[in-house]
């Protein structure tokens, strides 16, 4: 079997395969490229791992005229950049110690050891840079029935590095079989190791999390967390009852998907505290929030929060309260994000100053939200007392 595409034949990675090739070493791209050439899904990370050891790979990268990063050089990783593009090479190698967040590493010259350190069969997937495929351990018969199974015990796996217990979910939303659930042992292995959770950084929790809430349909994996104990785990207090509902107002409406508009329909406390969300999008989820719990009307939230915001509001309010999402309110918030409030400070300074203006300004804004932007200049002006 072999992949195919452009960026495998592209003439940056060929170079870079090449460069160690042509010393006798392996280059064989691996994991996440490999899986989604086999799928036919778009390719972003270039990934090679290699029996060339970090040094050797600085001094070959050199000779050829590539310039190496030793972005990870005491775990076995560098990054050779050709035309722009970063390739990540990493020697083969196996772990001797771990404490469920990192590991002791020793390199290794076979490829087989690098599989088993993996976590699941479909990312141990490896092809040589003419597109042959390797498969250690059977990860192709995997990827085709859209199984996510772990290498080899799924306990062992977990407590190599408890953020894996939030990958499985991850990966099953986006490459596993709705139809087929989820591996019993992987879930019982899950669910006996939940306290290891703990162990992880809120920064990387929060990006596996969000990446999660990224998937085409994560209500399936969200509620698998749920019922293993890792959703209070990591987000206490919240309740993904709302999800499922939102994820088809979302398609029938065809809304661009928000992991934040997501993660906002599961309630709960302090979620970006407990995630680590970034200021932008911890903002943004307090817009999300506040317009969720508040009785602004669709015009309303369109005017003071622009139509995109508007329309993740409405489709919060839909998915928590049960209610249908009418079109007449999304043309409401598309008219208030449109609308230009037509009096300006100018047109009273003659009648009011100071906190007077300011209180006059609030009032006839609200009267003219009220009336649907109906309401003129000149009309707002005459309501004046």
């Amino acid at each position: 079997m072999k992949i195919s595409g452009e960026w495998l034949t592209a003439a940056p990675t060929q170079a870079v395969c090449a460069m160690l090739e042509t010393h006798g070493h392996q280059a064989l791209l691996v994991g996440g490229c490999v899986r989604n050439a086999l799928l036919s899904a778009p390719v972003n990370d270039i990934d090679i791992s290699t029996d060339a050891r970090p040094e050797r790979v600085m001094e070959l990268a050199k000779e050829a005229g590539l310039n190496a990063i030793p972005t990870g050089i005491d775990h076995g990783t560098i990054t050779v950049v050709a035309e722009g593009i970063p390739h990540e090479i990493t020697t083969f190698r196996h772990d001797v110690e771990t404490d469920g967040r990192r590991a002791v590493v020793v390199f290794s010259d076979n490829v087989e050891d690098d599989a088993r350190r993996r976590d699941f069969t479909m990312n141990a997937l490896y092809a040589r840079s003419d597109g042959t495929v390797v498969d250690p351990l059977g990860g192709i018969e995997d990827l085709k029935a859209r199984r996510l199974r772990f290498i080899d015990n799924a306990e062992d796996r977990i407590r190599e590095d408890y953020l894996r217990i939030l990958r499985y979910f991850r990966f099953h939303a986006y490459y596993g079989d709705p139809a087929e659930g989820m591996d019993p042992e992987a879930l019982a292995a899950i669910a006996a190791n939940i306290d290891g959770l703990s162990s992880l950084s809120r920064e990387r929790v929060g990006s596996e999390t969000v990446k999660l809430m990224g998937a085409p349909d994560p209500a399936p994996s969200v509620a698998a967390m749920r019922q293993t104990g890792a959703l209070t785990a990591i987000l206490p207090g919240t309740d993904d009852r709302a999800l499922a509902p939102l994820v088809h107002l979302e398609e029938v409406h065809a809304v661009a998907i928000d992991p934040i508009r997501r993660l906002t329909v599961l309630g709960g406390g302090n979620i970006a505290e407990a995630l680590r969300l970034s200021k932008k999008a911890a903002r943004h989820r307090d817009v999300l929030r506040n317009g969720l719990e508040s009785s602004e009307s669709p015009g309303a939230l369109g005017y003071h929060h622009g139509l995109e915001a508007a329309t993740s509001i409405l489709l919060l309010r839909a998915a928590v309260f049960e209610m249908p999402l009418m079109p007449d309110n999304m043309a409401a918030a598309q008219k208030g994000a449109e609308a230009q409030f037509p009096i300006r400070p100018t047109d009273l300074i003659e009648r009011f100053q100071g906190a007077a203006l300011g209180r006059a300004l609030k009032e006839l804004e609200s009267r003219w939200i009220a009336s649907g932007f109906a309401l003129t200049k000149p009309e707002l002006l005459d309501e004046l007392p």
